[in-house]
């Protein structure tokens, strides 16, 4: 016997059914604002993108140039991410999608991981190739223009933080527990149950930027007080390697959720502690991420005493972030 039920008036449709109906309206709390700031943030970006190029080429430097051409790649990214939001905000009730639209996020955070892979060897070999064969620089332009792009990705950065991060996910009798939005597994992964990957993947490409440019303002100024010209390369390279691990860090966390990897290993076993009771016993259970701040939840009982599935949903009350949970009660072989 199984059931699976939402509270009424959350399906669509009409009929005596409706109270019965599922929803899979599995995005993030702040999914409308992270969309709304993801396109000021591409605004931004694309200014900038231009003023580079457009400066580069009236002070004759192929590092500003360059650099612009670099934030196209950004602006991309971040267009991407908000594609996903649009997409999975307009379709989130489409039928043919099996759990909502909110994996469209992780999806799109993926992509973005590897664009940004992809920079760190594009600025790595950059880097390379200036420190063989040096080319004059116009330190004096280079650094204003350098410094306004640090200006407008560090007030993009500030927009796209994730102020979701941090939120309580476990209570009641789960209190003995760590905090489930926010803990390592016994390999040091952190877990973070609201945290939005398609934002974060947008904030990391600012945030890229930014860095590069501070280091690319550290590497004109040694050039221009010291004539350290290779310092430039050199603080390029720091970025690079950088950039690639952020974008490790990003293609593991987006694509485990992609995969469908237990979320939180913690909160599957006290899961499978709190439903084995009065002689019950888990014989299947799924643990998987909906969509920021949601989980999906499959579990197989057998019993020599079976009870409704509702009384075992009543015991998982308590944990929040369980948003479709699926329960089958089987009679025990004797």
């Amino acid at each position: 016997m199984t059931e699976r039920r939402q509270p009424p008036g959350t399906g669509g449709g009409a009929g005596p059914a409706d109270g019965w109906r599922h929803h899979h309206h599995f995005l993030g709390t702040r999914h409308d604002r992270n969309e709304r700031r993801t396109w000021i943030v591409i605004g931004l970006t694309s200014a900038m993108m231009v003023g580079e190029i457009t400066a580069g080429s009236l002070f004759g430097s192929m590092a500003l140039v360059a650099d612009g051409w670099h934030m196209a790649t950004h602006a991309g990214a971040l267009v991407i991410a908000a594609a996903a939001y649009l997409f999975a905000r307009r379709y989130r009730d489409a039928p043919h999608f099996s759990f909502g639209t909110a994996k469209l996020g992780e999806l799109a955070a993926f992509a973005s991981a590897i664009i940004l892979a992809v920079v760190s060897l594009l600025i790595g070999a950059g880097a390379l190739g200036r420190l063989i064969g040096p080319v004059p620089i116009a330190f004096d332009q280079a650094i204003a223009v350098a410094a306004l792009g640090l200006a407008v990705n560090l007030a993009s950065a500030w927009l796209l933080q994730d102020r979701d991060h941090g939120h309580g996910h476990l209570h009641g009798h789960a209190d003995d527990l760590h905090d489930a939005d926010e803990h390592e597994d016994h390999h040091g992964h952190r877990h973070d149950a609201h945290r939005d990957h398609n934002l974060r993947a947008a904030y990391l490409h600012v945030l890229t930027d930014a860095v590069t440019s501070v280091l690319a303002i550290v590497g004109l100024l040694a050039g221009r007080l010291y004539g350290w010209v290779w310092m430039d390369a050199v603080m390029a390279m720091v970025g690079s390697v950088v950039i690639a691990l952020w974008s490790y860090g990003l293609i593991r966390d987006s694509g485990a959720v992609l995969l469908d990897v237990v979320p939180d290993r913690r909160l599957a076993e006290h899961i499978r502690d709190v439903l084995e009771r009065d002689g019950d016993h888990v014989s299947d259970l799924h643990l998987w991420r909906l969509g920021p701040g949601h989980h999906g939840l499959i579990v197989s009982l057998v019993s020599g005493n079976p009870q409704a599935p509702a009384d075992y949903k009543a015991r998982l009350a308590a944990l929040s972030g369980l948003s479709h949970i699926t329960i089958e009660v089987e009679r025990e072989r004797v």
